[in-house]
């Protein structure tokens, strides 16, 4: 199998936090890969890393056969790297933005074009307007159009979909999608569970650590606890009560509904039923269901001190 990035044992520290605990990731070539987690499980340090911007404090990473440490000059001529918070200038147009980075690798606009083409094709008739003046949704698209100018062979991606509006996130991976058909391999850390599935491979990240590796619809086979959905006329007093049926149970609020995960293997609907009505729940319904990539999280999540990985 072929890797655009190895990571290995890589730890790093802030002070007495730690961002990232002896974490071993294998990113392979031409793929998305997905790094799925809250805010503060290390996500955009572990990208900021492969960018070399900063340094681990123990372990190694490969970025294209070069040490993001000793090599750092040449991986930052090989990755496009987009942060979470608008960093273009600001004052500069849309096209003078595009000109620039082009410009900074060598390039210009027409060599690459192919691969912004979709995405310029949204700021074409803003291309006059300063950056700064952009809304959410087109500054992530002028974001993007720089990171990709000179063709990288690796996309880093910091919460992209952060801040704007759901069509606006549904493009932006549409786009990407479309930009691993040229061979690109793109890394992407969200905190929306949803868009793990349109990864090819994620880690569930929690605390510096990976608690799953491996491809969404893998991570979902691989739940061999039963999950109930739950609701009735009070889902609060409901949870409350579900609480209090077993430590055994793990029970969350879940959109309009709770879900319930049970112990391994095992399966009480009628038992759960049973302890309702005993609690003078008159109203109420139970279904069992198939699990989410959510409920995978949150369910390692409760089960797990330290990382996993499925592979």
């Amino acid at each position: 199998m072929d890797y655009s990035i190895l990571i290995k044992d890589v730890t790093k520290k802030y002070s007495e936090l730690t961002a990232i605990d002896n974490l071993t990731l294998n990113i392979e070539k031409g793929k998305i890969f997905g790094l799925i987690g809250p805010d503060g499980s290390g996500k955009t340090t572990l990208i900021r890393m492969i960018a070399s911007l900063i340094k681990q404090g123990s372990g190694s990473i490969n970025v294209a056969n070069l040490d993001n440490i000793k090599d750092y000059k040449a991986i930052r001529k090989i990755i496009g790297y987009m942060p979470g918070k608008f960093s273009l200038y600001q004052d500069l147009t849309v096209e003078e933005n595009l000109k620039l980075f082009a410009t900074i690798f060598n390039t210009d606009i027409k060599t690459n074009y192919h691969l912004i083409e979709d995405i310029y094709s949204h700021l074409e008739p803003f291309k006059d307007r300063p950056a700064g003046k952009l809304s959410g949704g087109m500054k992530q698209k002028l974001a993007l159009s720089c990171s990709l100018i000179h063709k990288p062979e690796i996309l880093l991606l910091d919460e992209p979909t952060t801040g704007v509006d759901p069509v606006s996130r549904r493009d932006l991976w549409q786009m990407l999608i479309k930009l691993k058909n040229f061979g690109i391999t793109i890394v992407v850390s969200t905190p929306y569970m949803d868009e793990a599935s349109l990864c090819d491979e994620i880690a569930l990240m929690q605390t510096g650590r990976a608690l799953s590796v491996n491809t969404p619809q893998e991570i979902i086979d691989n739940f061999s606890n039963n999950i109930f959905s739950i609701s009735g006329q009070s889902n609060y007093l409901l949870l409350n009560a579900l609480k209090s049926f077993s430590p055994d149970y793990l029970v969350y609020p879940f959109g309009e509904t709770l879900h319930l995960i049970s112990p391994e293997n095992k399966s009480d609907k009628e038992g759960l039923e049973s302890y309702l009505n005993s609690q003078k729940f008159l109203e109420f319904k139970i279904e069992q269901i198939k699990p989410t990539i959510e409920d995978c999280f949150i369910n390692l999540m409760s089960r797990n001190t330290g990382a996993v990985n499925d592979k």
